[in-house]
């Protein structure tokens, strides 16, 4: 059992390694070679962890959005009792990566999914990544436009369709400058308020 521990963890150690490389130099400047460096690890020790470099880049695209996840669910759970639409703005805000402290994450997000129009199994990654997280933002607008008293009921599927769509725009307008920080969270906000008007 230790042994499989010790396998895992050193995957984890790895994927961090991609990501520090990702950050510096995008996807293009991640080879095994310096992914081993980084990481302090033989090549050898890599090749046990993954049978090819885009067996790695996989695992890492999903230790993200792993790590996005549990910040989403440990935002949640200090908060139970909150309201279905103040759960679904903390996680669009935790998943937009606007924060200062997400910068480098979500430089490497997106060079992730830049990657993926030409690779399928990390377009099949990110797939499952949206899925998980529409199919929860679906229940939240389902839960939270009960009792919105709205004229026109919404439909929650294309809503939760619509904050991922923009949750992810607003990531790139703030990487490449069109919008501060501040800004995106002005256009995030006033669209889920305009939710259950």
């Amino acid at each position: 059992m230790p042994r499989q521990v010790d396998h895992e963890s050193r995957r984890r150690l790895i994927a961090e390694a991609v990501c520090h490389l990702a950050d510096e130099r995008g996807l293009e400047g991640v080879t095994l070679r310096d992914v081993a460096a980084r990481a302090q690890v033989s090549m050898g020790a890599v090749q046990r962890c993954f049978r090819s470099k885009e067996e790695m880049l996989v695992f890492a695209l999903g230790h993200i959005g792993e790590r996005i996840g549990e910040r989403v669910r440990a935002r949640l759970v200090r908060s139970p009792a909150q309201s279905a639409g103040t759960a679904l703005g903390l996680a669009a805000n935790e998943i937009s990566l606007l924060r200062e402290e997400h910068r480098a994450e979500a430089r490497v997000w997106l060079a992730f999914v830049a990657q993926a129009a030409v690779s399928e199994a990390l377009a099949g990654t990110l797939k499952a990544n949206y899925a998980a997280l529409q199919e929860a933002f679906t229940r939240l607008v389902a839960e939270a436009g009960e009792g919105a008293g709205r004229a026109e009921p919404l439909d929650p599927q294309r809503e939760a369709r619509t904050l991922l769509a923009l949750a992810d725009g607003l990531t790139t307008h703030v990487l490449i400058g069109h919008l501060t920080p501040h800004e995106a969270h002005d256009v995030l906000h006033a669209h889920l308020a305009g939710l259950w008007e």
